[in-house]
């Protein structure tokens, strides 16, 4: 098999799985399973495969696998079916390839009694066809076809428990703003190309950084931040990443997928494509870095103060995202995907084992967990596997996040002392410091989930029993990459252009540092706090719930409020983040109010809005409407009784027409 033929299989096997599967769902439902997980097992073999020969080895890179068909000649600026497959393409879709594989075997096993599973399932497949075919495109308008696919399914996919209202609101808000970012994004897309005279990524890329051939763009700030728009609606990025947090209420595989390998990632991936035209514009630099400074250190704080253990992952998200855009922003798009993969494995298995820990507790709610003992006895993988992961996010070596994060700390800081050229000194240092300032953050609220989910006091966890095999075997699939990847960051830059991946002493010891330091202070606000909760009565927040059975995760999504509370309100003495956070906790519980800011705005005006046109539309229009019925009808009655079938009534009426006609002409004969 060619490389060209293994590639174009990659995103079709996806999506013809898909298509099969709700073909066969209803009529023959024993096949949904393995129609939903081997098309996708097959594309991410050939993805390895085509990352092995397009990339790596002994005798290190090749070039870029291209092929491209005409798809539409539009008279100025055609469209191309168009393949560009470079290093960064090919382990990016590994990366999807593999996760989206692991989440379809853990949810036959996650979603074994769920009725509506074989929807879900081709609503995945096509979810990952879509992630895959941007991955790969070389023409944005392509690509944008596979962007705008990926917007449709999070919405039915976050909606999967429309039953509840949390799941209905969470993916209307989910496709509203992504679609708003959605909206420059297009925009963007034809300036850029009405400046270089192409959609074709490769011919960019060649124009803006060919040191013969280099023509700068007319108008690179502009279409930089209208891109950039674009980028912080899918990937979460402020100010538009409020969607993601309430995503949650989704099916728990389908926020793996989302947060590890696709939605979230394509921004940074597309950022990291069209990176020379971002570096055309210093000034996109500064807002790119200041964005991610502010993403990083306001998700870290967030979640420091989140109760359900599924928002703290999402906010963990939201700031990892956050270091990816900052090394965007020091022009260091190797450092940029390397972290996207890194952080692709460590977050699916977080995500992933956090569907075990909800099954096994009865409740997404850490508060409820920290009064559960022997948990982690309950579910060994979830907690061995998830230690890890934790650690990984931390930045711990020698796990995979630690060579990641530090490769962009040492980004961040050759920019700062001025050794990247067309990056500002000052963007540097506001990466730098955020970041090094959100590896605080991070290990504090990583240590936290640990802490209160694994050694909780109180009465024992209900036994649910053995969680199934496909789920606790994902989590060891996921686990090797995690332990291990970050190791292999010496052979990467085979894939990355030979850029060095290499973290520096100065950006290691001070990022190890502050995550220790960060995870000790956790650690030392637990024992306080939970000695304090000791002599506190429960209060506000409810213990575990009491079950015989196993619920699911709608039910636990359905009853966690009423059963919990609003985090923001309760009083929980266990909770260290609260003690650590103090005044700024109940800010931070809740997003920094940035979602009652967005209704004061844009959702209570659009409503007053919507509730005047009704007004008018009612009041005004439809009586209009109504006259214009009503008074033909109410003409048309007087004539109909006046019909009365009488000669002597027709003659009288003649006549005293006749007298009324003559009674005029004479007086109007005077006045003449």
């Amino acid at each position: 098999m060619t490389t060209t033929t293994a590639a174009v299989l990659v995103p079709l096997l996806p999506f013809l799985g898909a298509a099969a599967g709700l073909l066969v769902g209803r009529r023959a439902p024993g096949f949904v399973r393995p129609v939903a997980v081997l098309p996708t097992l097959a594309a991410a073999a050939l993805a390895v495969l085509v990352a092995v020969r397009q990339g790596g080895g002994a005798g290190g890179g090749t070039a870029p696998l291209t092929a491209a068909t005409r798809l539409a000649d539009t008279g100025s600026i055609p469209v191309d079916l168009a393949l560009h497959i470079d290093g960064f393409a090919a382990l990016v879709a590994v990366l999807v390839a593999v996760v989206a594989s692991c989440v379809q075997i853990y949810s036959t096993g996650y979603l074994r009694d769920d009725p509506r599973y074989p929807s879900y399932a081709a609503l995945v497949s096509l979810f990952t066809a879509a992630m895959l075919l941007v991955v790969y495109s070389d023409d944005l308008i392509v690509l944008l076809v596979g962007w705008e696919i990926m917007g449709i399914c999070s919405y039915f996919l976050v909606g999967h428990y429309w039953e509840t209202a949390a799941a209905r609101s969470a993916s209307l808000k989910a496709f509203l703003v992504t679609k708003l970012g959605d909206v420059p994004f297009l925009i963007g897309i034809f300036a850029l190309a009405g400046d270089t005279g192409t959609f074709r990524i490769s011919e960019i890329h060649t124009r803006l950084t060919s040191e013969t051939a280099g023509v700068p763009l007319d108008h690179p700030t502009l279409i930089a931040l209208l891109l950039l728009a674009g980028v912080a609606g899918k990937s979460a990025q402020f100010p538009l990443h409020t969607w993601l947090p309430d995503a949650m209420a989704g099916p728990t595989p389908v926020s793996a997928l989302i947060h590890a390998a696709t939605m979230v990632a394509a921004g940074v991936f597309v950022v990291a494509r069209l990176l020379p035209v971002f570096a055309s514009s210093a000034a996109a630099l500064a807002v790119l870095a200041v964005m991610a400074a502010v993403t990083m250190v306001g998700s870290a704080l967030a979640a420091l103060a989140q109760d359900d253990i599924k928002r703290v992952l999402a906010y963990s998200t939201v700031g990892q995202l956050g270091y990816m855009t900052g090394a965007l922003a020091v022009d260091d798009r190797g450092a940029a995907v390397f972290h996207l993969i890194t952080h692709g494995a460590f977050k699916a298995l977080l995500f992933l084992g956090a569907g075990v820990v909800i099954h096994a507790a009865g409740s997404n709610s850490l508060a409820a967990m920290s009064r559960m003992s022997g948990l982690a006895g309950r579910i060994p993988d979830a907690f061995w596997t998830m230690t890890v992961a934790l650690l990984a996010l931390a930045a711990i070596p020698p796990f995979a996040g630690f060579f990641s994060k530090e490769a962009v700390l040492g980004a961040a800081e050759h920019a700062a002392t001025g050794h990247t050229s067309g990056v500002p000194a000052g963007v540097g240092w506001t990466v730098l410091l955020a970041g090094l300032l959100t590896a605080l953050l991070t290990a504090g609220y990583a240590a936290r989930l640990w802490l209160l989910a694994f050694r909780g006091r109180g009465e024992p966890a209900p036994d649910h029993g053995k969680q199934p095999v496909a789920m606790n075997a994902v989590l060891w699939a996921l686990f090797i990459p995690t332990a291990a990847l970050g190791l292999a960051y010496g052979r990467l830059p085979d894939w990355f252009d030979g850029e060095s991946l290499t973290p520096t002493l100065t950006t290691s010891v001070l990022g190890t540092g502050a995550a220790l330091i960060g995870a000790l202070v956790m650690y030392a606000a637990w024992r306080h706090s939970a000695a304090r909760a000791a002599r506190v009565p429960l209060g506000a927040v409810a213990a575990h719930p009491e079950a015989a059975d196993a619920v699911s995760e709608a039910e636990a999504i359905a009853t966690h409020e009423a059963a919990y509370g609003s985090i923001a309100g309760a009083r929980d003495p266990a909770d260290p983040g609260r003690l650590l956070l103090g005044p700024l906790h109940r800010h931070a519980a809740v997003g920094f109010h940035l979602d009652t800011v967005y209704s004061a705005l844009f959702v209570r005006p659009v409503r007053a809005a919507a509730r005047l046109v009704r007004f008018l539309d009612r009041e005004v229009v439809e009586t209009y409407v109504r006259g214009a019925g009503g008074a033909p009808r109410l003409l048309g009655a007087a004539v109909r009784r006046a019909q009365t079938g009488n000669v002597q009534t027709y003659l009288g009426a003649l006549l005293a027409g006749s007298l009324v006609l003559a009674v005029a002409a004479v007086l109007v004969a005077a006045g003449a």
